[in-house]
């Protein structure tokens, strides 16, 4: 008998790691619209091409969303104030200003892409043109956040912090219960 036995899913109580679990998660969307183009050539728009461009768009157009307001309205927020102090971390608040910026960037360019993932999911052979060089600008973003944000916020936030940014997580989600950092 095969037993796995996998590692319980991050709460709101763990924001971080919740915040690293929805980075796996958008690699696995970024994944599959990498291999939506190939399918598309091979197999056109049947069912499996469709309910991958239903599940990338499900995916962009709510939890990636969620994602980037958890970051720009929580997490950014909260480490930008505390590496701006005169012992801060000047590499930090650049790197927090770029991804802002890059988040505003991914999001204009998913507006343009949508349509034509929409028109997969109707069932429609369509170009996605720019969906290759999207994906890679994407990867990079969540690499930074991975390898360089996510352990700053590790080291700088208190669990008042933390519990407090789950919250806010929880009230964007409508999630009811308290939170324990």
């Amino acid at each position: 008998m095969n037993v796995q036995l996998q590692e319980p899913a991050p709460t709101m109580d763990r924001p971080i790691d919740l915040l690293r679990a929805c980075h796996r998660r958008l690699t696995a969307r970024l994944d599959t619209l990498e291999r939506l183009s190939g399918h598309l050539a091979e197999h056109g728009a049947d069912a499996d091409a469709q309910t991958a461009a239903r599940r990338v768009l499900n995916y962009f157009d709510q939890a990636a969303a969620q994602h980037h307001a958890d970051e720009d309205q929580d997490l950014f927020p909260l480490l930008y104030s505390l590496a701006s102090h005169p012992e801060g971390h000047p590499d930090l608040i650049d790197t927090l200003d770029r991804l802002g910026a890059e988040h505003h960037a991914l999001e204009a360019d998913w507006a343009r892409l949508r349509p034509a993932i929409e028109q997969i999911a109707g069932g429609e052979v369509c170009a996605l043109d720019g969906a290759g060089d999207w994906v890679r600008r994407y990867r990079a973003h969540l690499e930074t956040e991975e390898c360089f944000v996510l352990p700053q916020a590790e080291l700088l936030l208190t669990r008042e912090h933390l519990a407090r940014i789950g919250r806010s997580m929880s009230e964007r989600r409508g999630i009811e219960g308290e939170v324990h950092a």
